[in-house]
């Protein structure tokens, strides 16, 4: 088998993904369904690599461990890579401010106007865009992730955070 070069990509992608039970509080089917979403999509298209890590595909366990996001990181086989525990601090204010506008856009969709939920949405990408650079910073030395990628992470935190906000 030939090492695979920096610029090929294609096995440095999650192809499974997990989310820590004990960390999930109930939610509702709002927060399901981003959920499914950000998994699916998360894994259909990613870019994940573990640095000092040769190649994946790799499965991806996320939790919340005390004021810690714990990414558990192993091979498709099960063999631990590496576990990443990252302060949750830097993402408090900017998920707090994400669930309050998706509240106000869930609750706009039944009885706004197309123009002001069109506007709330616009706000609610924008604090989304937001919490997924501050993931990236503080992945960066760690795990190499696109802009779309740390997106739909973020979105996992954020159904992780659930059940300490709501």
């Amino acid at each position: 088998m030939s090492k695979q070069s920096p610029e090929d990509d294609s096995n440095n992608r999650i192809v499974a993904v997990t989310l820590d039970e004990e960390s999930i509080g109930r939610s509702g089917p709002d927060i399901e369904h981003e959920r499914a979403v950000a998994i699916y999509d998360l894994i259909e298209q990613n870019l994940f690599a573990p640095a000092g890590v040769d190649n994946g595909p790799f499965t991806l366990h996320l939790g919340i461990t005390g004021n810690r996001l714990m990414f558990d990181i192993r091979r498709e086989n099960g063999d631990p890579v590496v576990a990443h525990l990252l302060s949750l601090t830097p993402f408090r204010r900017v998920v707090k401010d994400y669930f309050m506008i998706c509240d106000s856009y869930y609750h706009a969709i039944r009885t706004a106007s197309p123009d002001k939920i069109e506007a709330i949405d616009m706000g609610r990408r924008g604090i989304h865009d937001e919490g997924s650079r501050a993931l990236m910073e503080r992945l960066d030395g760690k795990v190499r992730v696109d802009f779309e990628t740390a997106r739909r992470l973020f979105t996992l935190i954020c159904v992780l955070h659930w059940k300490g906000e709501k």
